[in-house]
């Protein structure tokens, strides 16, 4: 079987109950429930949560909450693989091992199933032991800059301030969309970033963290004109 596990803890502190909150129309976890039903990848789309509304919105949204997620692993600090994990070791002792599980952030309304898709395609050809959603940064990060005490600004990479943008490497982030993995790349204790991940590349369009009060603005009206223009 292929499980989807949507992590949705109730403590978020920047944005107060951002997993839940009304984002076009809907809740925010609602946008990733039903893009990862929509797949058809998954035998199973779970949330793990601690909180009973987030768990109650949820299930009103097609996916199951068979369990909550101990308070151990719900802090602001709490890692992706420690709770991607807690699912994994709950399904074992159901006797239903998956073969390859999806983390899909609850934060991602600009998921789509057709991502997801090509997220296992990718896993599975590559035989890496993940596969995550990556995009390139809009910006020449080799010309990022710092700021003094003083206010005072200097290069972080001075060795390319003559370097034209063009003559630089691109460089990718990540989307902070989803990360496949097979069982055993799950349980290997490896990084999910790193020589065992395959990269997803999504457009920019469809990438925006959304941590502050401007980002959640800024990912609606991209949202909104996706939606327009039929790109959603």
């Amino acid at each position: 079987m292929r499980l989807a596990v949507i992590p949705a803890r109730g403590g978020s502190k920047r944005i107060p109950r951002k997993n839940i909150r009304e984002f076009c129309g809907r809740p925010m976890i609602a946008w990733s429930i039903t893009a990862a039903l929509e797949s058809r990848c998954f035998d199973t789309v779970i949330v793990s949560t601690d909180d009973e509304e987030i768990a109650q919105i949820a299930k009103s949204e097609g996916a199951d909450v068979p369990f909550m997620r101990p308070l151990a692993l719900s802090g602001d600090k709490a890692p992706t693989l420690p709770v991607i994990n807690h699912a994994l070791n709950w399904l074992l002792e159901q006797k239903k091992p998956p073969s390859e599980a999806c983390c899909i952030y609850a934060t991602a309304p600009f998921v789509r199933s057709e991502d997801l898709k090509r997220g296992l395609e990718m896993l599975l050809s590559s035989k890496s032991l993940f596969a995550m959603s990556v995009a390139t940064f809009a910006y020449p990060f080799q010309r990022a800059l710092r700021l003094q005490p003083t206010g005072r600004v200097e290069m972080i990479y001075p060795e390319h301030v003559m370097t034209r943008s063009q003559d630089l490497e691109e460089g990718y982030h990540d989307a902070g969309q989803f990360y496949w993995g097979s069982l055993a790349g799950w349980r290997s204790g490896k990084p999910l970033i790193g020589p065992d991940t395959s990269a997803v590349v999504l457009p920019r369009i469809r990438v925006q963290d959304i941590d502050t009060t401007e980002d959640w603005h800024n990912a609606e009206l991209m949202f909104e004109y996706l939606r327009k223009s039929g790109d959603l």
